[in-house]
This record gives structure tokens, sequence and C-alpha cells, in this order.
């Protein structure tokens, strides 16, 4: 069972990421076209963002979370189609299931990645399609290192208010290579298409990217051998697993039949 996270409601009060391109990219090679009159399940739905993408296009859809109900109902009031729900992705029991059953940058900060992919992927019918984003194990030696050791050892017991401004600082000055340096081919340097993106964000949703791996009590980094296991061929069909930017991976299957 995992336990209270209130890092997540107060990052959640104060960002708000409107980036559905993003997004798409995230759920691809499925498509926003692809959640039509389908039931959906949001998994770890956070402030609700990625439910107001999704609503115009789907039939209906509940967004569970464990620490942010209220925050994700507050930007979602104006959705006729959409239920929250808080809910542990470990261990609850929606009895019922959906169409589309879908989460995004959540798994990995779980308790138990591998135990909330089989209940989350249980939610969903046969036939039905299940996707994740992760973070990947592959390509964040920086990250898994001094990131982490760094964020146990001090920064995350700070308050909120005071990791703001470090990531703050810490964005502002990661904008120097990443207009400088990471302009010329050198694919060799470190996160070299991750910062492809930053030039394409907002500032303040490349603050967001920094605070959020500041911010997370405990993140996993996954491997292709786990998110294979994940998507084990028996139990879905067409599988699709790519790496994104080179520091995360999109993964999704329809869920088979049982035989």
């Amino acid at each position: 069972m995992q336990n209270k996270q209130p890092e997540w409601a107060w990052q959640w009060k104060e960002f708000y990421d409107d980036t559905q391109w993003l997004f798409t990219e995230w759920i691809w090679p499925n498509t926003l076209d692809d959640f039509k009159g389908k039931d959906v399940l949001d998994c770890g739905c956070g402030g609700g963002q990625h439910l107001n993408f999704i609503a115009p296009y789907c039939r209906s859809a509940l967004g569970v979370d464990f620490n942010t109900v209220e925050i994700a109902r507050q930007h979602t009031a104006h959705l006729a189609n959409v239920v929250l729900q808080e809910a542990d992705l470990t261990q609850m029991n929606l009895k019922r299931t959906f169409d589309i059953v879908y989460s995004i940058g959540v798994l990995m900060i779980t308790a138990d990645p591998d135990r909330a992919f089989r209940n989350i992927a249980k939610h969903c019918k046969p036939g039905g399609r299940v996707i994740v984003w992760v973070y990947s194990r592959e390509g964040n030696f920086l990250n898994r290192t001094v990131l982490e050791w760094v964020k146990r050892a001090g920064i995350y017991k700070l308050p909120r208010r005071a990791v703001w401004v470090i990531a703050s600082v810490l964005t502002s000055l990661l904008y120097v290579p990443i207009y400088t340096l990471y302009q010329f081919p050198f694919t060799f340097l470190p996160f070299y298409e991750y910062f492809g993106n930053w030039r394409r964000l907002t500032y303040k949703r490349n603050l967001l990217n920094v605070f959020d791996k500041l911010n997370a009590p405990q993140t996993w980094f996954i491997t292709r051998e786990q998110i294979q296991e994940w998507f084990s061929l028996e139990q879905f069909n067409e599988v699709h697993i790519s790496s994104y930017k080179g520091v995360s991976w999109r993964g999704s299957g329809t869920k088979r039949f049982k035989r």
C-alpha cells in the first residue's frame, strides 16, 4: 500500500500543463482519434490536464489519483463526461473495465511499478488498449546517480517553495548549454534528444520538468526488459514499445481475449 504524498498536491496547485502535443507524442502510435466513443481510465490523473485533452473525444473518462483528486476536479468541472475518484493504483478495484487504460508519467513514481501496471491492466477490457509512458533506465545515468543522490541527500527535505526556487535556478542555467553547445550536432552529449524538446517548450513547462524530478518522493527507472515483460505477448498483441527522446519508454498493447 502506498502512503499519501502531499508533494503532488503542492505541485499541481502551482502548475498546470496544457502542452497537448507532448501528450500525443507520449501516447504514440496511439492518437487522440483512437479515444473516440471509448470509455477511458486515466491512472494517476494529477491535475487533470490529460483528461482535458481526451474528453472531447471519448464517451466517458474516469480519472483516478491518490493525492490530487480535488485539484483535478477543479480543472475538469466543465467536462460532463469526466468523473474523478481517489484510488491507489497498486490496490484499486474499480469493479469495471474500460476500452482504454492509460498512465502517463506515473507508474515509475509509485511504490511498486510492476504491481501498479498489473493492476491497471486488469481494468482494461479484452480487445482494449493499455498505454503507458515511463522514465527509462537507459539514457538516465546522470538522473539515476547524481540527481537522485542530491535529492535524497538534502533537496527533498526542504520546503516545497525552496525546491521550487532551486528548480527555477537550475532551469535557467540549463538554457545556456541547450541554446549553445546543444545546437550543434554533438549527438554523443547526454540528453541530446531530450534537450531538443526544451527548445520547443515554454520556460514554465521546462521548469515543471525540473521541479517534477526534484519533487518525486521516489523514482524508478524502467528497463526495456521490464516494460517488455509488462506487455508480454501472452497477455497482449499489437504491442508497441519505443524510446522517447532517449530517456523514456512509450508502451502500448491490445489486451488479448481469454482462450
